[in-house]
């Protein structure tokens, strides 16, 4: 049976942080050597990004590639995309991403990659797009919960404790009921899902955690998640 797995980073790696421990981490849960095709379609497919990718993983022991939408060529998507052990999505506008992921049927194919076995992992956007619902700056300053791909039960809020408004605010959206329960993420930690179940949570950076995010008797309550730090 092939293992179903989703890394959600609540911010960090290589885009980020200059810590590998993530990254690293993202690598050696997909085997030895692993195709990597980082799908940089929030950020408006960057060409600094996408340069950026290049040089935190060729000179990794992996085989990293990458998609573009906004320049699209002629290849396959599906056979293209199928063919990876890791799918790795930026950050940016997650709005936005959701729509042109739409336009070319690449939510269709993360999916099939996602039950074929092919990791699926992402900070920011990247992050919370693999769950039902996500805390998103997408339409400005305000933050706002929006529909994603749902791969992933429940809600998720990324650089839970990198922008101060992020936590008052996804307390306010479970509270009030505008997005449902879910899962809240430090920067440098990720959520690691192995067939729909959270496996573990992991981080870069002493401290860095991830939290239960519910409501109960009109509150939000928080409860922390154990967290196991990657460092030494």
């Amino acid at each position: 049976m092939l293992r179903q797995q989703v890394i959600a980073m609540g911010g960090g790696g290589f885009s980020m942080e200059s810590s590998p421990l993530l990254d690293d981490y993202i690598l050696n849960s997909a085997g030895e050597n692993p195709r990597i095709c980082f799908l940089a379609t929030a950020s408006g497919d960057s060409a600094e990004y996408i340069n950026r990718f290049y040089r935190r993983f060729t000179q990794t022991h992996c085989q990293p590639t990458h998609l573009e939408l906004f320049r699209r060529d002629q290849r396959d998507l599906e056979a293209f995309l199928l063919s990876q052990d890791i799918i790795y999505v930026s950050g940016g506008n997650t709005a936005n991403m959701l729509a042109i992921w739409a336009v070319h049927g690449v939510d269709r194919i993360l999916r099939k990659a996602l039950e074929k076995g092919v990791l699926l992992c992402g900070l920011s956007a990247g992050s919370i797009c693999w769950f039902e619902e996500g805390v998103t700056d997408s339409f400005g300053q305000a933050l706002a919960p929006y529909p994603c791909l749902g791969f992933l039960s429940g809600s998720h809020c990324p650089h839970f404790d990198g922008e101060s408004e992020r936590r008052p605010a996804y307390h306010r959206m479970v509270r009030d009921g505008d997005i449902s329960p879910g899962l809240a993420a430090d920067d440098s930690a990720a959520l690691h899902y192995v067939d729909g179940e959270l496996y573990q949570v992991v981080s870069s950076r002493k401290g860095a955690s991830a939290y239960r995010v519910e409501e109960s008797d009109g509150e939000a309550v928080e409860t922390p998640i154990p967290t196991l730090y990657l460092g030494e």
